[in-house]
Order: C-alpha cells, then sequence, then structure tokens
C-alpha cells in the first residue's frame, strides 16, 4: 500500500481523479508487476500542518508500506515560517517510520515573489527534515513542467492533466527502488 498524503497537486485540482499522478501511479504500478495499491489521501489547500493531523488515523487504517509527503506548498504561499514547515515534515516522516512505513518527501517549489530569503529558508526546511530522518527528499516535484507550455493552469499553480504523466515519472525513480526495498525487508 502506498498513501499519498498531499495537497491539491496530488489531490487532482482541476481534473478528475483518474486523470491524477496519483491514479496513473496505480496504473504504472499494475503495469510493472507491483502489487500495491495507491491511497489519495491528499486535499486541496492542505499543509503540512493539516496533513499531521490526518496522517495517524490514515496510517491506522491503511497501513502503507510507503507514504508519499506531498505538502508544503500552501505553507510556504501562506509565509508558515520555515522551522515549523521543517518540525512538521520531521514529525510526519516519523510517524509513518513509527509504524514501519518508509517515507519520502517530494521537493516544493514557490513562487519567486516570496523573496530569496525565505525561499532560501523554504528549501532549506525540506532538506533538513530528509537529513534529520534519513527520508529521501525528490527534486521539485514539477520538475520540466511548470515552465513548459500548456502543462500548468491558468492560475500558474496546478499542473494539467497532460502534466499528470509527467509527474510520475518524475517521482517513480525515487518511489520504485523504495518498492523494491521494502519487499526485501522481513
Amino acid at each position: 500500500m502506498i498513501l499519498v498524503l498531499g495537497d491539491s497537486l496530488s489531490a487532482g485540482f482541476g481534473m478528475s481523479m483518474e486523470e491524477s499522478w496519483p491514479s496513473l501511479l496505480q496504473r504504472r504500478l499494475s503495469e510493472t508487476g507491483y502489487p500495491h495499491r495507491v491511497v489519495n489521501a491528499s486535499i486541496s489547500g492542505d499543509t503540512t500542518r493539516g496533513g499531521l493531523a490526518r496522517l495517524p488515523r490514515a496510517l491506522t487504517i491503511h497501513q502503507p508500506e510507503l507514504v508519499v509527503i506531498e505538502l508544503g506548498g500552501n505553507d510556504g504561499l501562506r509565509a508558515i515560517p520555515p522551522e515549523e514547515i521543517r518540525r512538521n515534515l520531521e514529525n510526519l516522516v516519523e510517524l509513518a517510520q513509527e509504524t514501519g512505513a518508509s517515507a519520502l518527501i517530494t521537493g516544493i517549489m514557490i513562487p519567486p515573489n516570496y523573496g530569496s530569503e525565505y525561499i532560501t529558508a523554504f528549501r532549506r526546511a525540506f532538506q533538513q527534515a530528509a537529513d534529520s530522518t534519513g527520508a529521501p527528499l525528490t527534486p521539485f516535484v514539477l520538475e520540466e513542467i511548470a515552465l513548459k507550455p500548456g502543462m500548468m493552469q491558468e492560475d500558474g499553480i496546478h499542473p494539467t492533466a497532460e502534466a499528470q504523466p509527467l509527474i510520475v515519472d518524475n517521482l517513480w525513480p525515487w518511489i520504485e527502488p523504495m518498492l523494491r526495498s521494502s519487499a526485501d525487508r522481513p
């Protein structure tokens, strides 16, 4: 079981759930012979704090092997202190790890109008959370997508349905080895 804990980028904002990257990840898993099921526990507008409130119940109900944490973008857009974001990400990873699940943190970026000091501290929060917990941190989940024509919705924040397969492609090099590694565990 793979639990995706995210915000609108994972909740399929502006498209059908079947078009969202977690649904396409499920398809990729089936096509490549992985028996895992993807549960998408993403909510548009969610923050790391909101995810922290929801994760314990989701872990109990779904008992995942892997938790993909795609949160933090809304924290940044609300200018939540990076130190709080870091603590919340660390707590999310630790909650997952305490149940025996692996955790993957997805990299997020925020617009340049937040200023270089905040943006640097924001990025550092993700790296520090990954370093302190041992959880892998992916590059920006919308890498090679955000600036490509036709890949973003009119709001400039949310990817289009056409971009969803590219998100799976961006995350697969991180997810697939974690699935292989969990299969090797007793």
